[in-house]
């Protein structure tokens, strides 16, 4: 029996697709838990000590990289095809991660985090890309949901491998052994991306219906072909100008960009400090002359508990991703987690209890990737046609990073300057934004209002 990409019956060649393009989010998010592991470590051996600014650029400079490279990389492979900046990156990544190995200082890490970074803004735009062209459409929004759930594994086996890791040092100036957990991920990412293929939908946009069907056979097997005309993948290919493409798509810019910014705040400017937070908020387990590096060592293991339920919420977020509009699961998530960051507030200034704080911080992390962590990413793939998809999730992921580096760059300062309570308070602000945006500019919510 003959099928199209849209009907296919979901198989394991399928499944694989997924697992090799969910690395890219992975190690996005195994980056920043790793950069919030580094930067407490560093403050041990640091005379004097980096200040907040200084913490903020460290924090965000892969972010920087993010929003840079998911512009520039997703535009280019609209343009010039996936498979390209699909192995390219992966090997931008590790070689900068061996840099800043050999190299371990301060200027060279910030250099280096920017690279990584950029490469994984690409993996933002590429690997939405080809899962979102290549499942069946019974399957897409799961699948695409998927990839995204492979952050939670980046955030958890990262600071399980930092927790085990740092349990035999006894300094904390070997931080920069650390980098070797991006450079296999990255290594073991280019292998298993060596026998992947041009995206099959990409190529017959542009007409090349030969090298599409030869691909899709390579991905599929045989019997699948390209979906027909009328189907959703039937677009006359285009390259629009940024400006263009803004003045014509500002709604859908600002529906998926600015909610990914404010959830970019609780994924990477709360992620990245997360450590810090722990020992900030008293949670940590620490007694009087313990050393620092046990002070950090706890604060990590709380970071895992704490990270530990990031995987149910991306699960319980996948299972209802089809039986409730994507837009009100992520309004509802904003909201959720705003609450959650609520109690966390009153358990801290009331002096609630430790159990009561870590609980509300879990509460937060699964309403988070519950709704806005999971949509902001899927959103774009169903708002965008297949000609703009590259240009559009790349600026919706940029613009998310926009919001990560401002939450990166503020939390030290806000610590600084108003402590935990600022923070908590400020956090609890971009939430209630990333909902309301959502819900006034959901384009389903604009079409009952005018039709």
């Amino acid at each position: 029996m003959n099928y199209t990409i849209k009907n296919t019956p979901l198989s394991w060649r399928h499944l694989r697709i997924v697992a090799v393009a969910s690395l890219g989010q992975l190690i996005g998010t195994g980056l920043a838990t790793l950069v919030s592991v580094i930067i407490p470590l560093y403050q041990i051996i640091a005379h004097p000590e980096l200040s907040s600014f200084m913490q903020g650029v460290i924090g965000a400079m892969d972010l920087i990289g993010i929003m840079v490279g998911s512009v520039i990389l997703g535009r280019l492979s609209d343009e010039y095809g996936y498979l390209l900046f699909f192995r390219l990156c992966p090997l931008i990544m590790c070689a900068s991660a061996i840099i800043a190995l050999i190299f371990p200082s301060i200027p060279v890490l910030i250099v280096s985090l920017f690279f990584i970074g950029f490469a994984i803004g690409g993996e933002y735009s590429l690997d939405s890309d080809y899962v979102s062209q290549l499942m069946p459409n019974r399957w897409k929004s799961t699948m695409v949901g998927v990839t995204k759930a492979a952050s939670a594994i980046g955030n958890i086996g990262v600071a399980a491998a930092c927790c085990i890791i740092i349990s035999d040092w006894t300094s904390a100036a070997a931080w920069p052994h650390l980098l070797w957990i991006i450079i296999v991920i990255s290594a073991l990412m280019f292998i298993l991306r060596v026998r992947f293929w041009e995206s099959p939908v990409w190529l017959a946009e542009r007409g090349r219906l030969s090298e599409a069907e030869r691909s899709l056979t390579l991905f599929l097997g045989k019997d699948i072909t390209i979906n027909p005309p009328d189907s959703d993948n039937n677009h006359t290919s285009r390259t629009t100008s940024p400006g263009m493409f803004l003045k014509l798509n500002w709604k859908k810019v600002v529906f998926t960009g600015i909610p990914w910014a404010c959830e970019g705040l609780g994924v990477y400017g709360i992620g990245v400090f997360l450590p810090i937070l722990v020992m900030a908020l008293g949670l940590g387990e620490s007694s009087l002359g313990e050393p620092p590096l046990a002070h950090v060592e706890h604060s990590v293991q709380i970071t895992l508990w704490i990270s530990c339920i990031i995987l149910p919420g991306f699960v319980i977020g996948l299972l209802l991703i089809n039986r409730i509009d994507g837009a009100r699961l992520q309004w509802l998530g904003f909201f959720a987690s705003a609450l959650s960051l609520l109690v966390l507030l009153l358990s801290y200034k009331y002096n609630l209890g430790k159990w009561l704080s870590i609980g509300a911080f879990m509460s937060f992390e699964l309403f988070l990737n519950i709704g806005p962590h999971l949509m902001t990413y899927v959103l774009p793939s169903k708002v965008y046609p297949v000609e703009d998809r590259g240009q559009g999730a790349g600026l919706a992921a940029s613009i998310g990073k926009i919001g990560a580096v401002l939450g990166v760059f503020c939390i030290p300062l806000l610590l600084e300057y108003g402590g935990s309570t600022l923070v908590l308070a400020v956090s609890i602000a971009v939430m209630l934004l990333g909902g309301i945006i959502t819900v006034i500019f959901n384009p389903r919510q604009e079409m009952k209002t005018t039709g």
